[in-house]
């Protein structure tokens, strides 16, 4: 902690949360009860992320091929997802924290979206932090959906083919109001992004851990935070350049 610089946290983080499976393997478990370990590290790292001033923080939580997956091993993370969004909506109310969620949600077992409507619902108007959940969520679908509902615009005259631009793609993903992501956080030691928000990480610093998702807490949150600290972030520029700007 002594080496976190408080002026220089990143505003929004990404994780990709990778290793539930292979931490339950190595311990002759259940792959489920890595899940549950699993979301016990989403509890920890959200509380994490608050306390060291992190404003907003997205979880790639369920994607759309996980939904590929044995069905028994979807069912459970189904359930578990169900029991979290109940049981850590008081704590995360009283904490200031939103809740939002991306994706295609309409494929998401219908208590589960239940109880996500009533969180998101009932954090609305918190404003210490937001955590995003990406739900039945993949980067590619996330921007064809985007293009269908740009095509639809024009189709109906509502929009001018000559004014899609960059900044117009963007306002038609799934929240287009969320910064990009300052760093994206993967664990599990796997060197890809898995089709997460592709769009939104174009100049966002990369950071791979070691640790299976249920073993990253707040040191292993703390060192990723360090590492991004020591970057230079050029979006493109000379470092000559940007000792000149102000």
């Amino acid at each position: 902690m002594s080496k976190l610089d408080p002026e220089k946290i990143p505003r929004h983080v990404a994780i990709i949360p990778d290793g539930n499976g292979r931490w339950a393997e190595a311990r002759n478990l259940r792959r489920n009860e890595g899940h549950r370990k699993g979301v016990e590290a989403v509890r920890e790292i959200v509380r994490a992320c608050s306390e060291l001033g992190i404003r907003m923080l997205t979880l790639y939580a369920f994607s759309q091929e996980n939904w590929d997956r044995p069905r028994n091993e979807v069912r459970a993370l189904m359930r578990l997802l169900r029991r979290y969004l109940r049981s850590d909506a008081d704590e995360l109310h009283e904490n200031g924290i939103r809740v939002a969620a991306i994706g295609r949600l309409e494929r998401l077992d219908p208590d589960v979206r239940r109880e996500l409507e009533r969180l998101v619902g009932l954090t609305e108007h918190n404003d210490q932090m937001c955590v995003t959940f990406a739900l039945s969520y993949g980067g590619r679908a996330e921007i064809v959906d985007a293009v269908r509902q740009i095509v639809r615009e024009v189709e109906t005259g509502c929009l001018d083919p000559e004014a899609i631009d960059e900044k117009c793609i963007q306002s038609h993903l799934y929240m287009p109001e969320l910064p990009d992501p300052d760093l994206l956080i993967r664990t599990g030691y796997e060197h890809r992004i898995s089709n997460f928000l592709l769009w939104q990480l174009a100049y966002t610093e990369l950071y791979v851990s070691e640790a299976l998702w249920p073993d990253f807490g707040k040191p292993e949150l703390v060192q990723a935070l360090i590492a991004y600290q020591q970057r230079e972030r050029r979006f493109g520029r000379t470092s000559a350049q940007l000792r000149l700007e102000p």
